[in-house]
């Protein structure tokens, strides 16, 4: 019998130390894991954080990017699209003699007020944007008229003289049409023949301004 009781008693100690072992082995299999879960969820919250960092500069870059879209479109400083009208004035064909008896030469010729006052009309009509001849116009474009040739940014223009606008083409055309200043140039047209056509564009895409938005001069009203 004391065989058997040493033969039970050695089973029953390799028993125990195996189910320590294997508590053991549990033990630390568990701390690992938790170990791992612990980084792996530090991991995501980095990767969460550095997400919406970027995704919150990217946001704001694409915030800005079109804050700068919309500020450069009414500048002229960005190409501009749409459907529009483009309105040519041209001299009259005349000749002086044939001018009413108590008419002028100027009456034969395309003015600086007159390109000026299609240019206002157009603006109060709603245009999104104005290219005279083949140059956009902006807030410091000068038009001036020397003779019968037109000056802008230091180019000269013979007439015809024409001026795109993009924009609403029946408001566009109304303006025109309700403009004080318009209406008398359009009186010299049927007296002595100045061209004035208007034309509807379905599309057309406007040049950006290439010259220089910088005032040079000014002058305080007193």
């Amino acid at each position: 019998f004391a065989a058997v009781a040493r033969t039970l008693a050695l089973a029953l100690g390799l028993y125990l130390v195996a189910a320590l072992m294997v508590w053991l082995q549990a033990r630390l299999l568990n701390v690992v894991v938790q170990k791992t879960m612990v980084a792996l969820r530090a991991d995501v919250e980095a990767a969460q954080l550095a997400a919406a960092k970027k995704d919150s500069g990217a946001a704001r870059a694409l915030a800005l990017t079109k804050q700068a879209d919309k500020a450069q479109d009414p500048a002229g400083l960005a190409p501009l699209s749409g459907q529009a009208i483009s309105v040519t004035l041209d001299d009259s064909k005349k000749k002086v003699e044939e001018l009413p008896k108590d008419g002028s030469p100027d009456w034969l010729v395309v003015h600086q007020q007159d390109v000026q006052a299609v240019v206002n009309a157009l603006w109060e009509g709603g245009a999104r944007g104005i290219q005279l001849m083949d140059q956009r116009i902006v807030s410091t474009s000068a038009v001036r008229c020397v003779g019968n040739t037109l000056i802008l940014q230091g180019r000269v223009y013979s007439p015809p003289f024409t001026i795109t606008a993009v924009g609403d083409p029946v408001k566009l055309k109304a303006a025109l049409e309700a403009d004080e200043s318009v209406k008398i140039y359009k009186q010299y047209v049927d007296l002595v023949g100045l061209g004035y056509d208007v034309k509807a564009i379905q599309n057309t895409t406007l040049p950006a301004f290439t010259g220089s938005v910088t005032m040079k001069h000014a002058h305080v009203q007193p």
